[in-house]
Order: C-alpha cells, then sequence, then structure tokens
C-alpha cells in the first residue's frame, strides 16, 4: 500500500505498533512543510495520507494524489484538512478521536494550578532570592484553592469529560457548555450542570476551553466574552489557538479585565516571533502561562494514536471503512 507520512521518521518510529500489516509497509517519509508539488513527486501513487493536526491539506494536494482514499491527522484536531474537498473525492478523513483526552485534561489542570499558585513569578521570585517577599506578600493578598472556584467547561466532548473526570477530586463547582445539552444521566455522571455560553463566561472563575474550530467557534473568545469573565476570573486553552481573539486577550490582561491566562496553544502554530500574546508587559507576564501545545502528546497518546492510524490503513487495505470519519463519508 502507498502511505506517505508527512512528520518526523523518528517519531513513527518510536511508536510504531507491532502488526504485520504493518512490517508489509515501507511508507514514504516527508517533512511536513513540503511542498504540494514535492509530495506529489515523492509518492504519486499514494493511497493514504498521514498528517499533524496543524499541517494543511488542501484540494489541490488531493487532486495531485489522484488514488488518495484516507488522509489521517495523527492528532484528534483535523480543521487544517480541507473536509469538503475530501468528501466530494470520496477520500475518508479521520481522527483520533480521544486518544489524548486524558493527557490535555492533566494539562488543562496543570495550568490551572500554576496561576492560581503564582508558579511562573514564584519560580523567579526564588531564583532572585526573593522568597520570603513573595510568600508574605501573599499571605496577606490572599491564594485561592481550586477547590473554590467555580471552572467552567466550553466544549463536553472526550476532553471536558475527562477533565470534569480529574477537577471532581478538587471539590470544584463544575460547569459546562455545549450547542447540544447533555443528557441528565451524563451530567450526573460527571457532576456538571449546563449554562449556556453567557452564563458560562459570567458565572466561573475559571474558564476552560475544550472544542473543535469550526466556522462558529472561531475567534470565540472575543471582546464580547471577555468583556462578561469576572476581572478575576482565568481563561485556559488547551483545544485550539484559532478559538482565541489574540489582540482581544492581550488587551483584557494588560488592563486588567481578566486575572490570567493559561495557554497550550496559540494561532498561528508556529507561534512567529513577536506574537501579541509573548510581548505583554512584564507584569502581565506574571499572570499568563504558556506552554508549547504539550498536552496531547505524551508518550501514552502517541502509542494509542498510532496504533489506530495504522489499523485504519489496514481496515483500508481490506476494503473495510476505517473509523471516527470526520467529514460524513
Amino acid at each position: 500500500m502507498h502511505i506517505v507520512v508527512l512528520g518526523q521518521e523518528a517519531r513513527y518510529q518510536a511508536y510504531r505498533p507491532a502488526m504485520p500489516f504493518l512490517d508489509r509497509q515501507t511508507p514514504a517519509f516527508l517533512d511536513k512543510d513540503s511542498t504540494e508539488a514535492e509530495i506529489a513527486a515523492a509518492s504519486p501513487e499514494a493511497e493514504v495520507l498521514f498528517v499533524d493536526a496543524i499541517t494543511p491539506v488542501t484540494a489541490s494536494l488531493m487532486d495531485r494524489l489522484p488514488k488518495l482514499r484516507l488522509i489521517h491527522s495523527e492528532g484528534v484536531a483535523y480543521d487544517r484538512i480541507d473536509l469538503d474537498a475530501a468528501r466530494q473525492r470520496n477520500i475518508y478523513v479521520c481522527n483520533n478521536k480521544g486518544c489524548n483526552a486524558g493527557a490535555v485534561a492533566e494539562q488543562a489542570i496543570l495550568l490551572m494550578l500554576m496561576l492560581l499558585r503564582h508558579a511562573l513569578p514564584g519560580d523567579r521570585a526564588v531564583r532572585a532570592g526573593r522568597q520570603m517577599e513573595m510568600k508574605e506578600r501573599y499571605m496577606v493578598e490572599g491564594i485561592t484553592e481550586l477547590s473554590a472556584c467555580k471552572v467552567g467547561l466550553v466544549g463536553f466532548g472526550d476532553i471536558g469529560r475527562a477533565t470534569a473526570e480529574r477537577l471532581a477530586p478538587f471539590g470544584c463547582e463544575l460547569y459546562y457548555y455545549t450547542r447540544h445539552r447533555r443528557a441528565p444521566e451524563e451530567e450526573r455522571k460527571y457532576g456538571v450542570t449546563y449554562l449556556p455560553l453567557e452564563e458560562l463566561a459570567a458565572a466561573c472563575d475559571i474558564v476552560s476551553l475544550h472544542c473543535a474550530v469550526t466556522d462558529e467557534t472561531r475567534n470565540m473568545v472575543d471582546e464580547d466574552f471577555l468583556a462578561r469573565m469576572k476581572p478575576t476570573a482565568y481563561l485556559i486553552n488547551t483545544a485550539r489557538g484559532d478559538l482565541v481573539d489574540n489582540e482581544a486577550l492581550a488587551r483584557a490582561l494588560t488592563e486588567g479585565r481578566i486575572a490570567g491566562a493559561g495557554l497550550d496553544t496559540l494561532a498561528p502554530e508556529p507561534v512567529p516571533a513577536g506574537h501579541p500574546l509573548t510581548v505583554l508587559p512584564p507584569e502581565v507576564q506574571d499572570r499568563v502561562a504558556l506552554a508549547p501545545h504539550l498536552g496531547g502528546i505524551t508518550e501514552a497518546a502517541f502509542r494509542r494514536a498510532h496504533a489506530h492510524m495504522w489499523r485504519n490503513a489496514e481496515r483500508l487495505a481490506a476494503g473495510e471503512r476505517p473509523d471516527c470519519v470526520v467529514n460524513g463519508l
């Protein structure tokens, strides 16, 4: 089978599952930044294309690969793949639904705790010999425990549910928003209460994003959304940077209209030098925790994802329908 991988060969070898099917394959590995012409020239017979979650796959690339039957995201996101174009060409688009839910949930909680416990300025204070100065300051100003927070989850899919499960032992009040409210038994199972998005933004001490990027959700965290949040509230984003209006968030942080933000992902990605959320004033930077989109890339998550990708390629080779199809075929 002709398989093209846009990604590091070392990563695919590290997480290679033990499968007889895979032993019979010789995939072509190309840099994820390869041009469409380079991809087509390297493997014009490609039937399967594996891409990471931020690599664009356009209609023109599909036209250059006329035998293509499957495009598979290495992650959960698939917003950089032209789903309509793939559907029109009878190409399956699949993702690794749920493979990194627990890992991303851990990252979301890490960012919450870093902000509540002032982890970044605390580290700097100790290194600079100002430990007691900072300790005495917060003995007066106070530190909020996660257990005292109302946490609002925007999106309640695999990652939102995993986050709710992990937050429950902290004793938080948990709220959620989705376009379609979940059944009462699911709400009881996860200990969550539904709120419309505007009410959730206004009521919660922490707002954590766990939804996909669509035309409806792109830049959903805008001036209006941020204006509804409490000045003492924190924004957490472990989903996609495209959900957030960068300039609006930078202004809200600089003007003190929200307390802080924990961001595992920024748009665009890769993050360019001079991004508005990386060049905030020094006093604002203490209230912003940034991470290089590490939430979902644990070893266990990668092993689950790669096993699923190769199983789907094997299904296709056997004339079967792959699972986790996201483009309606």
